[in-house]
């Protein structure tokens, strides 16, 4: 499904993120950057894909983000697909959320998609086609408690995406941009919580289940795949049902 496609995925190293590097990588593509801050944790993604190629990053750093695209740019000429997955929590009620903790889920999850699309969407621009898939969550488009700055940084995500397809269009280019809305997904965050908490989870699910990270890639590769050609400016949700 991605055959000859550059990819480029942040938040690489652990959970979601490394689903779909993984995922990307057994689709074919030609190659799949992953980037984390945690450059250790990926080494191994690239022993077991030879299509894969680690890259230390943070997305808050906008001279380190104007390098890589360069250097992709250079070597492919092209970038095709970035999925904008990195991501942190800093939950609290809004009593009691700091500043530092506000601004600092900001900086990564608004301001680090912002930074990693406005680098790489000349790119796509340029060669006519590309696709952008930024990860949003339910917590974006219904709230949550003791959420303030993750939900504000996801619903940002949301409207900046259907902004971005708008913008894409009218210059001409095939460029793609979509969200993914996960519900609850059972990641090592996750895992770690107490079996009622995981409970309730489930029980708030219609599907009656938390989520796989394969659940999540599976739609990730769709909107990055040429089978989604017509689809932007959208939300997909998966979430088992949880907010319908």
């Amino acid at each position: 499904m991605l055959a000859n496609k550059v990819c480029i995925v942040t938040g690489g190293a652990q959970g979601i993120g490394r689903c779909i590097v993984e995922t990307f990588a057994k689709q074919g593509a030609l190659k799949v950057y992953a980037c984390d801050m945690n450059h250790e944790a990926m080494v191994d993604l690239e022993t077991q894909y030879s299509n894969v190629c680690a890259k230390q990053l943070n997305v808050c750093d906008r001279d380190a983000i104007k390098m890589l695209v360069a250097e992709l740019k250079e070597v492919h000429g092209n970038i095709d697909v970035l999925v904008n997955n990195a991501g942190i929590t800093r939950d609290n009620l809004l009593d009691r959320m700091s500043e530092d903790d506000w601004d600092m889920v900001v900086n990564v999850n608004l301001k680090g998609v912002f930074n990693m699309t406005q680098a790489v969407s000349p790119v796509m621009i340029e060669s006519g086609v590309g696709s952008i898939i930024t990860m949003s969550s339910v917590v974006g488009t219904d709230g949550n408690v003791g959420q303030s700055n993750y939900a504000a940084t996801k619903g940002g995500v949301i409207t900046m995406t259907k902004g971005w397809a708008k913008e894409f269009a009218r210059k001409g280019a095939q460029v793609r941009a979509n969200c993914v809305a996960p519900g609850f997904i059972e990641t090592p965050m996750t895992i770690e919580l107490p079996e009622k908490v995981l409970d309730y989870m489930k029980g708030k699910t219609p599907l009656g289940r938390m989520g796989k990270p394969q659940d999540i890639a599976d739609g990730v590769l769709f909107l990055a795949s040429d089978q989604a050609s017509f689809i932007t400016g959208q939300t997909l949700k998966i979430d088992g049902g949880l907010v319908i």
